[in-house]
C-alpha cells in the first residue's frame, strides 16, 4: 500500500471523526436552545457543548495536518532556492513534530492527575476522559506530519513548475 493511499485513508477518517463531531455538537446545541425556549434548561447543555467544540478543534487539527491546511509563508518558501527551501522546510518539520510529541506526553501527564475529577453537570465522566483529546490528537497530528513528510520534503527539492512542486 502505498503512502498516497495510507494519506488518503487517514485523511478520510479524519474527515469522518470531524464531521460526526460537528452534527453532534450540532443536534446538542438546537436541542439545548428547544429546552432553553420552552423553560426546561438543560444543566449539562453548556458543558457538554463546550468539550464537543474542544474535541472538534483539536481533531479538526489533525485534520488540517494531514491536508496540509495550516498557516504558512508559501510565497517566502518559493522565492528560496532550493537547498535553503529543504533546510527551511525540514527543520519546520521536525519543530512541529517534536512540539507535538511534548504536547502529547505532557497531555498525557495531565490525565494523571486528572483522574479522581469529574465533570460538575456530569459526574459520571472523568475529566481525564474529556482530556484525553490533548494527547491523542498530538498522536494524531505528528502522524500527519509524517504521512505528508515525504510528500512536503519533494516539493521542497522539486523544481518550480514540475509535476512534484505543484500544492502541498
Amino acid at each position: 500500500m502505498s503512502i498516497d493511499v495510507i494519506r488518503r485513508r487517514y485523511e478520510r477518517a479524519l474527515e469522518w471523526l470531524t464531521v460526526v463531531l460537528m452534527a453532534v455538537l450540532a443536534a446538542e446545541v438546537t436541542v439545548g436552545v428547544i429546552f432553553r425556549t420552552a423553560g426546561y434548561s438543560l444543566v449539562w447543555y453548556d458543558e457538554f457543548a463546550a468539550i464537543l467544540l474542544a474535541w472538534l478543534t483539536f481533531y479538526g487539527s489533525a485534520l488540517a495536518s494531514v491536508k496540509r491546511a495550516h498557516i504558512g509563508c508559501p510565497e517566502v518558501m518559493m522565492l528560496l532556492p532550493r537547498g535553503l527551501k529543504f533546510a527551511f522546510r525540514l527543520t519546520a518539520e521536525l519543530l512541529t513534530i517534536g512540539f507535538f510529541l511534548l504536547m502529547g506526553w505532557m497531555g498525557y501527564q495531565v490525565l494523571g492527575v486528572l483522574d479522581t475529577d469529574y465533570l460538575i453537570t456530569m459526574p459520571s465522566i472523568p475529566v481525564s476522559w474529556v482530556q484525553s483529546v490533548v494527547p491523542i490528537s498530538a498522536v494524531l497530528i505528528v502522524a500527519a506530519e509524517l504521512i505528508t513528510l515525504p510528500k512536503v520534503l519533494a516539493n521542497a527539492l522539486a523544481v518550480p513548475g514540475t509535476s512534484a512542486g505543484a500544492s502541498h
